[in-house]
């Protein structure tokens, strides 16, 4: 409570202080040195993938671009919330500048809207490679890629420029302590004193076109993909098939899943543990998950990893051949 007051004091009216994620108890240093090496981890294996596509020409096809995009994402994604909490942790102190909360909720509303799009720009790609092959070079070359991955950037960044400005113009007069670990429009809407109804109601409409536009090429996209396999004869053709949309699939299901309870359920679904859990789940785990999606049973990731891991010990031992 002292602490708590004496933040209160300081944020001089303007500032918010973050509430976190885990209450200060003697479990709270693993908590949060358990979510370090979530980010290390996170990080690493994205910036692995990124690398591992840009270097191995068998990987320079239109799919792989697309998921060395989803991995910068993510990398981007779970850089916006975690070192601001792992901070707090340390210093102690939970408060964030009205500034720096802005942007941080605009750069976190830009990359999940670019995220939402990305994916159904992947499923478009995996249409054209399945349902037409022998047009796929000339449908998905590298210019409509750029294209693709551009568009999908621009579209997430007019959610940050709508939603930001907007959240953070409302008058805030009463706590400003924000029931969550970071700068959620959400979380920050309860903290305002104006009347945001209205407005409410416009970002759902908007997040219902943000969610149904991509819902409705992925759902296309599958639907032709599945209705191809089926015309199918081959069993490697299905088995090959499946195993390419696999992972995509998997993905979607845990990405659009967490953002359908987040921002499509009434207020009556709603607490403020079981928001903080599901933004834990996209904003933390998912960038873990989904490099491990891509590469465990993707053969030529793996074969690319293997190839760069025997080159640099054929590097390390250069020096001992020449002895």
């Amino acid at each position: 409570m002292k602490q708590r007051m004496r933040l209160e004091n300081q944020t001089f009216g303007t500032d918010f202080i973050l509430l976190g994620l885990f209450s200060q108890n003697k479990y709270s240093p693993f908590f949060y040195s358990l979510i370090f090496i979530i980010f290390t981890v996170a990080l690493n294996e994205n910036a692995t993938l990124i690398h591992l596509i840009q270097s191995d020409p068998h990987l320079h096809t239109p799919m792989y671009f697309f998921i060395s995009q989803l991995s910068l994402m993510d990398m981007m994604y779970i850089s916006v919330t975690v070192p601001k909490i792992l901070l707090d942790q340390v210093i102690g102190i939970h408060i964030i500048s009205a500034p720096s909360c802005g942007l941080q909720m605009f750069l976190y509303v830009t990359i999940m809207g670019a995220e939402f799009f990305l994916l159904a720009a992947m499923s478009y790609d995996r249409y054209v490679a399945i349902c037409h092959p022998l047009r796929y070079p000339i449908l998905m070359n590298h210019r409509v890629c750029i294209l693709l991955a551009a568009v999908c950037w621009f579209l997430g960044s007019i959610d940050g420029f709508t939603f930001t400005p907007i959240t953070m113009n409302f008058q805030f007069c009463n706590s400003r302590e924000i029931q969550h670990f970071f700068c959620e429009v959400l979380a920050m809407l309860k903290l305002s004193c104006s009347d945001s109804s209205l407005y409410e109601i416009i970002m759902y409409l908007c997040c219902i076109l943000m969610l149904l536009v991509p819902v409705i090429v992925i759902l296309s996209s599958y639907s032709l993909i599945l209705l191809t396999v089926y015309r199918m004869n081959s069993a490697t053709g299905h088995r090959k098939a499946f195993v390419t949309c696999s992972s995509h699939i998997t993905i979607v299901i845990l990405f659009y899943g967490a953002a359908l309870y987040n921002y499509m359920l009434p207020p009556s679904y709603h607490t403020v543990e079981k928001d903080m859990m599901v933004s834990v789940f996209y904003n933390i785990l998912t960038p873990v998950i989904n490099p491990l999606i891509y590469s465990v049973r993707n053969k030529d990731v793996t074969a690319a990893l293997k190839k760069m891991l025997y080159s640099k010990q054929a590097l390390a031992n250069f020096p001992k051949w020449n002895t």
